[in-house]
Formats: structure tokens, sequence, C-alpha cells
């Protein structure tokens, strides 16, 4: 073989082994699996789990915790990495039976800021694995403990002067031909209608604060005209307490607000006051910008309020003196309204007082906002500039 034609033979060799080699390249590279760039399933599995609301527990069949999230630790479903024996014992069951369970896990103890109520539902997986789901129910607890006390106050309240208007019905129809003895029994009836019809009303009125029906739109206020509006619905308990009533200065303030859910709040604030002052003892108004908010503080100088009551005052039927709202003819809801329409507002009401000397009830409800981020603080005279509050 001539050098020319080995030369020729090798170079032929060397193609033919390129081609073959690339296309068994491509071949194996076609049967490489490629691994995934991103999380994988059991990553994605994990995450939810930690990350879940409700306290999550994954056990093994011999009650052994595999897997759980913080919110589980929370919730007392896990401790020290053990499983509650309520949920163990459950559990067992659920993997022995295939059938999901609810159970109470509620704290036996109460320690610290442990949830006062928990629900956990326990689901079977697969091998004997149990998953336990629990969730916090105080709330809800809660919700229903003062629905149920609500309900029973209310029935309360409605019976008491429902019942005296029964009684003293029977007894004018025994007196009929007695003329004093009608008119005497028939005032008390209409006193006893007034003090139900109030009730009616300031039930309405906190149903619907509470949300029963959808709030109206809050408008600019003229906290000026809420006070004067007040003082006019309590002219005739003035008349007939003896107090009297100081006012400062009009201030031109203006809040975003519902005028009549303001002057309500006012007027009950105003009667609470009056109610509690002996005859003659002043009672004043007074209002003011602070810190973004208008305050409007009413002063009394009546039996004030011991330390014990004042968190409670704000319930609904609450009554420091029951004897005494009763010859005022407090329905015990008034203080409730006040809370309610403060809070709805964006605000609160603050109280101050010291039995013997007084008390103040001080209505904080957020000024109104101009251009986004300042807060007006009183109506400008013709022609002149706009005074602010600053900066929220």
């Amino acid at each position: 073989m001539t050098a020319a034609a080995y030369l020729a033979l090798s170079i032929c060799v060397l193609l033919i082994g390129g081609i073959v080699g690339y296309f068994v390249g491509r071949a194996r590279s076609r049967n490489t699996v490629r691994k995934p760039t991103g999380p994988t399933v059991a990553d994605l599995i994990q995450r939810l789990v930690l990350d879940s609301r409700n306290g999550i527990a994954v056990v093994n069949p011999f009650g052994g915790v595999v897997l759980y999230n913080s919110r589980a630790a929370e919730l007392g479903v896990v401790s020290n990495n053990r499983l509650d024996d309520r949920a163990r014992k459950a559990a067992e069951g659920v993997a022995e039976t295939g059938e999901a369970v609810d159970i109470d896990l509620t704290p036996v103890e109460s320690r610290g800021r442990q949830p006062d109520a928990v629900r956990a539902e326990i689901r079977p997986l697969v091998d004997g694995f149990t998953v336990v789901d629990a969730a916090d129910e105080s709330e809800a607890v809660r919700l229903e403990a003062t629905r149920r006390d609500f309900v029973a106050n209310v029935s309360h309240e409605l019976k008491t002067p429902v019942g005296a208007m029964a009684l003293l019905a029977e007894a004018v129809l025994d007196a009929a031909d007695d003329v004093e003895q009608v008119r005497r029994f028939g005032s008390k009836i209409l006193r006893e209608a007034t003090r139900l019809g109030s009730l009616v009303t300031e039930l309405i009125a906190l149903s619907r604060l509470t949300g029963a029906e959808k709030l109206p739109e809050l408008n600019s206020v003229d906290v000026d005209a809420v006070i004067r509006e007040a003082l006019g619905r309590a002219t005739l308990t003035l008349e007939s307490s003896g107090v009297e009533i100081a006012t400062d200065e009009p201030s031109g303030l203006l809040v975003d607000g519902d005028r009549m859910l303001l002057v309500t709040a006012l007027s009950n604030l105003l009667e609470n006051a009056v109610a509690y002052s002996s005859p003659g003892s002043p009672v004043s108004i007074s209002r003011r910008m602070h810190d973004g908010y208008v305050e409007i503080a009413v002063t009394d100088r009546g039996i004030g309020i011991a330390d014990e009551h004042q968190q409670r005052v704000f319930e609904r039927f609450y009554r420091v003196d029951k004897a005494r709202s009763r010859v005022t003819g407090g329905t015990g809801l008034g203080l409730a309204i006040v809370k309610h329409v403060a809070a709805n507002h964006g605000g609160e009401v603050k109280l101050w007082s010291k039995p013997g000397t007084g008390s103040t009830f001080t209505l904080r409800i957020p000024a109104r906002r101009v251009n986004g981020d300042k807060v007006l603080a009183r109506i400008p005279a013709p022609g002149a500039e706009i005074e602010t509050g600053g900066a929220l």
C-alpha cells in the first residue's frame, strides 16, 4: 500500500469514528434525566405545612412526630417534640380504622397566652401515618358566650317593663272608677312604655353598629353642631334634674363621620353625666385637637366610678348601681353604643373617674383629613388660610 492510500484510509477511519461518536453522544444525552431547577413537590409540601395558620403535625405509626410547624407548638399540640396524649391516642385509633375524627385539644392548664379553645381533626395518610390539623377557636367560643349572655340580658330587660305594664294595666282596670288611681297607674304605664321604647331603640342602634347593617358613608361633620344638637336633645333631662351644663367656646373643628351617630354618642354621655350627678352640680363639655384627634370631653362632679368597674361600664347592660339605673330609667346600653360609635369612626372613648370626685368621658375621633396627609383643625374664616394639625 502506498503512502497516499494509507493516508486516505486513515482519514476515512477518523471521519467514521467521529460520526459514530456524535450519534452515540446524542443518544445518551436524550436518555439522561435532567435535574429540575425549581423546588420539588416535597419541598412545596413541607413549606405549606410550616407556613400553615393551623397547627399541623404528621405522626408515624408509633405515635412519634415526624414533622410539625411552630403553630402546633403554640397551640400545645406538640410540646418538646412529643404529641399531646389526647391527640396521640386519637391518632392510634384513626390509623386502625382509617376514619378521621374531631377532638378537643383545649389546654388543660392556662399558661400565659395559650388559647382558650383548640379543636383538631385527625386524618389518616398512608401506611399508618396520620396528620393532626388543629385550629384556635377561642374567638368563636368567646363570641358564642357573648351572644348567649346578650340574648339572656335582652330577655331579662324586656320582661321587666313588659311585666310591669301588664300589672299596671290590671290595676287600672280594677280601679276604673277611681280617677286619681287611674291617673297614677296610667303615668306609671307611660313611664314603663317610654323605657321599653328607649330599650328597643338602643338595641336597634347597637345592632347596626356591631355589623348587622352597613354603616352610612362618612362625611365632613362640624363638631360644634354636634354639641349643639346633643344639648338640644338633653334639654328635658336637664330641666327635670336641675343640673347645669357649661360648654367652652366653639372651635370650628371638623371630623369625618356620621353626624347622627356622633350626636347619639354625645347625648348618651350627657345623659349619663346628668343621671349620676346630684341636683345643682355642674357638668361641662370641652373640645380640642390633640395628636390628630378631635377630643370631646364630658365631665361631671357626680358619684364617680371605682377602678374595678371602669373597664366594664362599656359592656352591654352593665350597671355600677343597678338601683339608681332603675330610678333614672337607664337601659345599660348607652355607654356600649358610645364605644361602638367611636370604634366605627376609627376612634375610642376614654374614661377617668374617681369615687366621690366625678368622671370624665372623652370621645376621640380622627380629625378630618385634607389632601390625604393633613388634618383640618378649624373651619377657616372667609379669606383666611386653612389651619392644619400637621401630617398624620
